[in-house]
């Protein structure tokens, strides 16, 4: 044992003695820098031999150095870097002193330290599905429109008609806030530049109203993060169309929308408003037809031309939210729009009845049909809202919203000579004016009684009125008035009221999330429907109802 002991520390001696060190004393000023970082370098490949810290006297000291040509680099966090070239380590134990090294402050080399991350693009809860819309660049100039796009699960068709997991029973809420008018003319005046996230609430809680048998999309829109003021343009042009198909007028695509922010500690204001111009060119080219076996003959309606689309969209949107303290919160919101879309079809039949025995022609006739269908689209929403946070954290929050939609607009329909226009041998027009009008009232109470979940519970108050007025007239050839056609003329009236109440219990523990909740709503509608010349119907629908919702939510990793 004592030979193997004896030839080990022989063997260190040795080894020992081919190494050197480095050694030294880093300072600012007359004292000593403790924590300050030394680093040793290879001159020939710039490669990392070793590295230490100095002690509380500055000193530092780099041992087991191999032989060779170095350099040093001294540093420390508010000092400028200090680079100290020809450090030159012999064998046989050799030690470089480097003595005392200063260093200077670098006031003016720091000013701002700059954390930078990026968003996931879609935050999975137990509920809904959260997305950022700074991903979608795509959709940049466009509208909420554009950028539902790109969301799964949801589908646009070429009318512009929005559904959810292939349904169009959904419920829209901007800012958290339900509405009822037409979905499609709100989401179409909305910038998507002014939006900040949309979430897709596929499994709806108790706290929600049932309407919604697909889904509820809340949209969220922008305002201020911190103190100071923001503003930001926007402008959209598009380029000429690659096929005209031969339309009449050029099609115009432009627009432009801003956004101005002022946050100031208790206060944050928000003003935007948006104008934007997109036409669609269009043509239409079909062949239809039609057999009559008991007459033997077959019609065929060939047809072909214009069908193209002009649009134009204008909005406003105003946000107030004061903040006096921690305590309570105090918001008000105002979002106002004009929508109007003008469909054009101008198109050429050329009808021909022929025999099914010998396929001879019996008749033909040929006429041009001019049809404009003119949608406008106008809303308004207003809402006040106010939180009040308890000692204990639990959250009072009371909201009123109003809500004013007009969708409506007339429909011409001339069939005219195929190649005389001043022969008309049909002259129909229809409108429709059918305002709604909205209120809802809500208080809800959140609060932590158990150590495993949050309880919330509320009472909301809904009231709708919903008039409409259709009317639909043909010319009369021969006394050149308008006449009422009264198969497709009627008032249709709604009302309904709705009282509803609930209790939701939220929690977490481990990896799962956890939701269960329960809804009493008690609803009132009355439905009035008078045609023409047919007598008023009053229907009536009542019910007390209970809403139970729960889901649970495990998450096997979660990297976000």
């Amino acid at each position: 044992m004592k030979l193997n002991k004896i030839v080990f520390m022989v063997i260190f001696l040795i080894t020992a003695s081919l190494f050197g060190q480095v050694k030294g004393k880093v300072v600012d000023g007359d004292f000593p820098l403790e924590y300050a970082t030394v680093t040793l370098f290879s001159v020939n490949n710039q490669s990392l031999v070793a590295g230490v810290v100095t002690d509380a006297t500055g000193s530092f000291a780099i041992r087991n150095v191999r032989g060779g040509n170095y350099y040093l680099e001294v540093s420390f966090i508010g000092f400028e870097k200090k680079i100290i070239k020809g450090v030159v380590v012999k064998n046989r134990n050799s030690v470089v002193n480097l003595g005392t090294i200063k260093l200077i402050s670098g006031e003016n080399q720091l000013s701002d330290v700059v954390i930078k991350a990026q968003k996931s693009t879609v935050v999975n809860k137990i509920d809904r599905q959260v997305y950022d819309t700074k991903s979608f660049q795509n959709a940049q100039g466009g509208t909420a429109t554009d950028v539902l796009k790109n969301l799964p699960s949801i589908a646009i068709d070429g009318q512009g008609e929005i559904s959810v997991r292939g349904s169009s029973g959904f419920v829209v809420l901007l800012n958290g806030k339900p509405t009822q008018g037409s979905i499609a003319t709100i989401l179409g005046q909305l910038p998507a530049n002014a939006i900040e996230r949309v979430e897709v609430v596929t499994a709806p809680s108790a706290k929600y109203d049932p309407d919604g048998k697909a889904g509820i999309l809340n949209i969220i829109t922008k305002k201020g993060a911190t103190n100071g003021s923001f503003a930001q343009l926007n402008i959209k042009a598009g380029v000429p169309s690659i096929e005209d198909y031969d339309n009449v007028d050029p099609v115009h695509r432009y627009g432009i929308d801003g956004t101005y922010n002022i946050k100031k500690d208790k206060w944050d204001i928000s003003l935007g408003g948006s104008y934007s111009r997109n036409d669609i060119t269009g043509r239409r080219e079909g062949d239809v037809f039609t057999i009559n076996q008991l007459q033997n003959y077959k019609t065929q309606f060939p047809s072909d031309g214009e069908r193209s689309t002009d649009e134009l969209n204008y909005s406003g949107r105003f946000t107030l939210d004061y903040t006096p303290n921690t305590a309570n919160n105090f918001s008000v919101g105002f979002y106002a729009g004009k929508r109007k879309n003008e469909r054009t079809a101008d198109i050429y039949y050329n009808n021909k009845t022929t025999s099914l025995t010998d396929e001879t022609t019996i008749k033909t006739f040929d006429y041009y049909n001019e049809n404009l269908r003119i949608r406008d689209g106008d809303f308004a929403l207003g809402s006040f809202d106010y939180t009040h946070t308890f000692n204990n954290k639990s959250k009072l929050i009371s909201s009123v919203l109003y809500e004013y939609t007009l969708l409506g607009g007339p429909t011409t329909n001339l069939n005219l000579g195929y190649n005389d226009p001043s022969i008309v041998y049909q002259d129909e027009y229809n409108t429709n004016d059918n305002p709604l009008y909205g209120t809802r009232v809500q208080l809800d109470y959140e609060f932590k009684p158990f150590s495993f979940g949050k309880l919330e519970t509320g009472y909301q108050f809904r009231k709708l009125v919903h008039n409409g007025n259709f009317i639909y007239e043909r010319r009369n050839n021969v006394t050149n008035m308008y006449e009422i056609v009264p198969e497709f003329t009627s008032i249709v009236n709604l009302d309904r009221l709705i009282h509803s109440g609930y209790l939701q219990l939220n929690g977490s523990k481990n990896k799962w999330e956890y939701a269960a909740g329960l809804r009493l709503e008690s609803m009132n509608r009355d439905f009035y429907l008078k045609g023409f010349d047919l007598p008023a119907e009053n229907l009536e629908y009542d019910y007390v109802k209970l809403f139970p919702s729960a889901s649970a939510q495990y998450t096997l990793d979660n990297n976000v």
